[in-house]
């Protein structure tokens, strides 16, 4: 039995004053109506209505019932209102997670600009390199970088892509020699991202066709910051994303190595619990960081 189905029900029933008006209502039977009411009457073992060919009249009880389930009723209807008003709005609290590079230098920077826009909202930003479970750690949007992502319950939506290319420190060329084919790169000093996929092994895809290169690092770090850093300090060449990239090639820090040939494009997914996780404050962020990525 559907409790709130039933209370409404017997709440048409009480102020049309009859079965088959209150019936009529609500699109069924008076036949139906009258069996979910003594159905409901032999749950509670107490007689609601007293009922005659001619007339119909609440019972003390009936009276208690009729009171009670009004306020159930309205204070639902209440909730659910103060509900879809409230999902449009951007306030609340919003948890999200992302990786520390992607985080320092992408979400970071465009921060200011969004708790400007959306005062009443707090945030709280984790950074983690590895992924998290998202319902133990409690939250509302994970952004992760992936060429693809395993299957689960949890809900992706492509934001965008990302650009993986080589690079290296001009000093570090000039003493080591700059690579002219991808089969060079095995003479080089290459630090590795130790989370990548491709950690040990480049394929890379260019205007000859496609190379997959057999590397053993002898640096491995963890962060694609600290990997920057280490590039820019002439300690070999990496690969790098994009977002970490563009500012240190922009001050000639770094330069690209066999600029015509590139990794495999991850993307940029943002992943929610379900449907409904997709709410106004995870749009807002997701506006705002979508700008910051093409800016």
């Amino acid at each position: 039995m559907d409790k709130l189905s039933v209370m409404h029900a017997f709440r048409r029933i009480v102020e049309r004053g009859s079965f088959a008006r209150a019936a009529e209502d609500l699109g069924v039977s008076p036949a139906l109506l009258s069996r979910e009411i003594k159905l409901l009457e032999e749950s509670l073992g107490s007689m609601l209505l007293t009922r005659t060919t001619r007339s119909m009249s609440l019972t003390e009880a009936g009276r208690l019932y009729y009171d009670e389930a009004s306020g159930i009723l309205e204070a639902v209807t209440g909730v659910e209102a103060r509900i879809r008003a409230g999902a449009g709005a951007v306030r609340g609290h919003l948890k999200v997670n992302a990786s520390s590079s992607f985080g320092q230098a992408v979400i970071a920077p465009m921060l200011p600009g969004f708790f400007a826009a959306y005062p009443e909202l707090r945030v709280t930003l984790s950074l983690d390199d590895r992924i998290v479970d998202m319902v133990e750690g409690g939250f509302d949007l994970s952004i992760r970088i992936r060429a693809v992502l395993p299957d689960s319950a949890l809900l992706a939506r492509k934001i965008g892509s990302i650009r993986q290319r080589i690079f290296a420190a001009p000093a570090y060329l000039d003493q080591a020699g700059r690579p002219e084919t991808p089969e060079d790169i095995a003479g080089h000093r290459v630090v590795g991202f130790l989370l990548a996929d491709h950690l040990s092994s480049w394929s890379l895809h260019g205007p000859a066709g496609h190379r997959t290169i057999e590397l053993d690092p002898p640096v491995r770090v963890g962060n694609s910051l600290v990997l920057r850093d280490l590039l820019i300090a002439g300690q070999g060449l990496g690969t790098l994303p994009d977002f970490v990239s563009k500012e240190a090639e922009a001050r000639g820090a770094l330069v690209r190595v066999l600029p015509e040939w590139e990794l495999p494009a991850p993307e940029v997914f943002a992943v929610t619990g379900s449907r409904l996780g997709m709410d106004a404050k995870v749009t807002a962020f997701l506006d705002h960081l979508r700008a910051a990525m093409t800016a």
